[in-house]
């Protein structure tokens, strides 16, 4: 047993997989979880060790701690700066007829539609087809506000109009006000949404299953918290998640790498980082519009 005043919080810089420690390792009550000189054998016991491991504060410890007080000055580079939001006029944008829009009441954030672009008249109203669902045409509310979103390449466009007249015949369609302007942002290729959605995990051994909450996805990968250490670097699975698209919900079941593991910042669990491989074209279009959804519905 450690004396509990002397212990201090186990540095990463410390120990590694495959190396001996210089140190006995102790949890925060000073029960001694390592001894010194013993040999870190797996990924997992190294993240529990971070987790809650400890040893007793020495000299270097004090010296560092003064250290810290007046560190050295480091120049860094500055990020570059994300791309800042635009602001043009309807007819600046290169739309084109059938393009797909989302459709989302104001103040109402599950009412959903995608609709298709018939024209517009400059000045004066957008023309839609009429919004669809379960393969019924629904009636549109005149001067009902939404918000309108449209994807081109790695823009996102958004404006904001009233339902101005519902015409059913020939054929259903909607008048929609004009714009006053439309707002366009740059979604990088690798962006990511933050998200917060439940998943499954599954490996090739059976009895190695587990549950992650995600917290970021991209087209190229997710992030999740886990409340165990699961499975360890480069090892391969399956993940499966329902998302949310116009109003459609699917379920999508995708093959995956692990590229990185470590404690949740929290101190409750892992972080995970997920790399998807061998995407469907399907599961790629519903990943492709969920994401540029969620990064528009910010804008």
């Amino acid at each position: 047993m450690a004396d509990r005043t002397s212990l201090i919080p186990l540095s990463k810089t410390e120990i590694a997989v495959g190396k001996s420690t210089h140190r006995s390792i102790y949890d925060r009550h000073g029960k001694l979880l390592l001894a010194s000189g013993s040999t870190i054998e797996t990924q997992t016991q190294l993240n529990n060790l971070f987790e809650q491991g400890y040893v007793q504060k020495n000299e270097w410890d004090e010296l560092m701690v003064k250290n810290k007080a007046s560190p050295p000055k480091i120049i860094e580079e500055p990020e570059p700066p994300p791309p800042k939001d635009t602001t043009s006029q309807m007819d600046d944008v290169r739309w084109y007829v059938g393009e797909a829009l989302h459709m989302q009441a104001l103040n109402e954030t599950d009412t959903r539609f995608m609709v298709k672009l018939i024209g517009y008249i400059k000045g004066k109203s957008v023309l839609v087809t009429a919004p669809v669902v379960d393969g019924k045409h629904i009636l549109i509310r005149d001067n009902q506000s939404f918000v309108v979103r449209a994807f081109q390449g790695k823009k996102a466009f958004a404006f904001t109009v009233t339902a101005l007249k519902s015409v059913f015949s020939p054929y259903p369609y909607l008048h929609l006000s004009y714009p006053k302007h439309v707002i366009s942002s740059v979604i990088r290729h690798d962006a990511r949404a933050s998200v917060k959605i439940i998943a499954s995990l599954a490996f090739k051994n059976p009895d190695r299953a587990g549950a992650a909450t995600l917290v970021d996805l991209s087209l190229g990968g997710t992030s999740g918290i886990l409340k165990a250490a699961v499975a360890e670097k480069k090892e391969a699975g399956t993940i499966s998640f329902k998302i949310n698209v116009v109003g459609n919900e699917g379920l999508l079941t995708i093959d995956f790498i692990v590229r990185s593991v470590a404690p949740a910042d929290d101190g409750d669990g892992y972080r995970y980082g997920f790399e998807f491989q061998n995407v469907t074209p399907q599961n790629k279009l519903i990943l492709s519009a969920f994401v540029h959804q969620t990064i528009a519905d910010q804008i």
